[in-house]
């Protein structure tokens, strides 16, 4: 199988260099997702068997002022990207975020629920999802949450840094979600995209987060006590510490029909976070 990716710096698409290394990975140097057209070329270019999309604009806050450049990379690119797959009949997996959803209530959102996005960066990419539908090909859009790895930059590498010269830090403690390995994500790509490509009938939106469900406070104190930091987390709410853009309190996301589908369990995060802090403890 030829794979195509999108995306090479990304936690995700680093994670897929090492499990299929064989595959075609496309940074923005040659396929640059603010030129839609220039995406779809790739596709015929390459002309791959299958292609997952890890690339996104996933600056949150700076999306609040910079919509147009959220709105090409996560909207318009993925309809391109789609369309072309379409065109050459291959399967489309892509990647998606539990902030389409609002946060509100306490349940775990089903991949069917309507998207109520609060931001500009949930807006565009669901409207980036809607664009992948309407292309008609065989795709599996995969929402996923707080991803995490020991490339780039995310939860854990902050906690890490901040726990260097802090012995306290006041972390928010109403928002719960699942945390959810970048390896995962990437192995759980490759299984879906192999499955689509002998049963396109599997298309359709679905969700793979990490378990336990946990709140940001939670996680951070998993962080110091596997990594041997004493820190003191002190809880604090949302509204405590304000951003440009609103975060969902609610990410609890409902897995069950990726699991009936593709046989894909949801990773234990507390796994896949020990084997994070070896990679970094063996790369200091």
């Amino acid at each position: 199988m030829t794979l195509l990716v999108f995306g090479r710096t990304g936690q995700v698409a680093q994670a897929l260099m090492r499990l299929a290394p064989e595959a075609v990975f496309l940074g923005r140097e040659a396929a640059d997702l603010t030129d839609p057209g220039a995406c779809a070329a790739a596709v015929h270019r390459v002309g791959p068997s299958a292609v997952i999309n890890a690339a996104a604009y996933t600056a949150v806050d700076k999306a609040e002022t910079d919509a147009a450049v959220a709105e090409a990379v996560n909207t318009l690119a993925p309809g391109a990207i789609a369309a072309a797959c379409a065109q050459i009949d291959v399967p489309l997996v892509h990647l998606s975020t539990d902030y389409v959803f609002d946060g509100a209530g306490t349940s775990a959102f089903a991949p069917t629920q309507r998207p109520a996005p609060l931001g500009v960066y949930g807006r565009t990419k669901a409207e980036g999802e809607a664009r992948v539908r309407a292309a008609g090909g065989a795709h599996a859009i995969l929402r996923t949450s707080w991803v995490f790895s020991a490339d780039g930059s995310n939860f854990v590498k902050t906690m890490l840094r901040l726990s260097e010269s802090r012995d306290r830090l006041a972390i928010v403690a109403d928002q719960v979600g699942g945390p959810t390995p970048a390896a995962a994500i990437a192995e759980a790509c490759l299984v879906i995209a192999a499955r689509l490509r002998a049963s396109p009938a599997l298309s359709g939106t679905y969700h793979f987060a990490g378990t336990p469900d946990a709140t940001w406070a939670e996680f951070a104190r998993t962080i110091f006590a596997l990594s041997g930091r004493k820190v003191e987390v002190a809880e604090i709410a949302t509204a405590d510490y304000p951003t440009a853009a609103r975060r969902p309190l609610n990410s609890r996301l409902d897995c069950a029909s990726t699991t009936a589908a593709f046989g894909l369990e949801r990773p234990d995060w507390r796994a896949g976070l020990q084997d994070v802090l070896n990679t970094l403890e063996a790369s200091a």
